[in-house]
C-alpha cells in the first residue's frame, strides 16, 4: 500500500492506493475486481429500463461496456473503487458496489461517493446495504476518509432507503443540480447524503 494523509477540506483528494485490487467479503457478498465474464451481464443489466429508471436513459451495449472499462481501470490503478458484486452460490455477477471520486464540480466537492447498482433480481434482499457497509468501512479504516457522500434523485426511494440503513444523513442544504444532466431534465435535481465514520451502521 502507498498511503498518504487525507486532504484538507477544499484541497484535492490524495488517497491511498494498493498494488492490486482489494477484495471485500461479507456474510453473503464478495466485492472483487472485474473480469471479462462480467461484461455481458453488465450490458444486459443496463439495458433494463427498471435498473436505469433513475438515470437519463438506458445504456446501449457499447455505452455500458465503456462504463465498465472505466470502473475496471480505476479499480486496477487504485486497488479500490466500484467493485464487481458477486453473490457466491447465487450470482457470479450481480452489479457493482463501491467507491468513486466524482469528476464534476459541485459545492460538496472534493468528496468520495459510495454507490451501487444491482441487477433487478437482486433487489429487495439487503444485498446493496450489506456490501455498501463493507465498502464504507474500508473507506474509513483503510483510506482514512472522514466522510462519504451519496446522491440520487429525490424520488429514488429504494436508494434512499439504503442510504438511511447505512446511517447516512440527508443534507438538504447541499442538494444540487447535477451539471451532467440537462437543465430541463426532471432528474437534474439531486438529494445529497453524508456519512461520518461514527454513524456507519454495520449489518448484524
Amino acid at each position: 500500500m502507498n498511503s498518504t494523509a487525507p486532504a484538507r477540506p477544499g484541497s484535492p483528494l490524495v488517497l491511498p492506493t494498493f498494488v492490486s485490487a482489494v477484495e471485500l467479503r461479507t456474510r453473503r457478498t464478495l466485492l472483487r475486481g472485474w473480469v471479462d465474464d462480467d461484461l455481458e451481464p453488465w450490458a444486459e443489466m443496463n439495458a433494463d429500463p427498471q435498473v436505469r429508471q433513475w438515470f437519463v436513459a438506458v445504456h446501449e451495449r457499447e455505452q455500458a461496456l465503456a462504463e465498465a472499462r472505466v470502473m475496471r481501470s480505476h479499480l486496477q490503478r487504485r486497488g479500490w473503487g466500484m467493485w464487481a458484486l458477486e453473490i457466491p452460490g447465487q450470482w457470479t455477477f450481480a452489479g457493482f458496489v463501491g467507491l468513486h471520486v466524482p469528476g464534476f464540480d459541485a459545492p460538496f466537492m472534493p468528496a468520495v461517493e459510495i454507490g451501487w447498482r444491482l441487477r433487478r433480481s437482486a433487489w429487495g434482499q439487503g444485498l446493496a446495504t450489506e456490501a455498501a457497509a463493507a465498502a464504507a468501512a474500508f473507506a474509513f479504516d483503510h483510506l482514512g476518509l472522514r466522510e462519504l457522500v451519496a446522491y440520487t434523485a429525490p424520488g429514488n426511494a429504494a436508494s434512499r432507503r439504503v442510504m438511511h440503513r447505512l446511517g447516512m444523513v440527508h443534507d438538504a442544504s447541499a442538494d444540487f443540480d447535477h451539471p451532467r444532466i440537462p437543465a430541463e431534465h426532471a432528474l437534474r435535481r439531486q438529494a445529497l447524503y453524508r456519512l461520518a465514520p461514527a454513524a456507519l451502521v454495520l449489518p448484524m
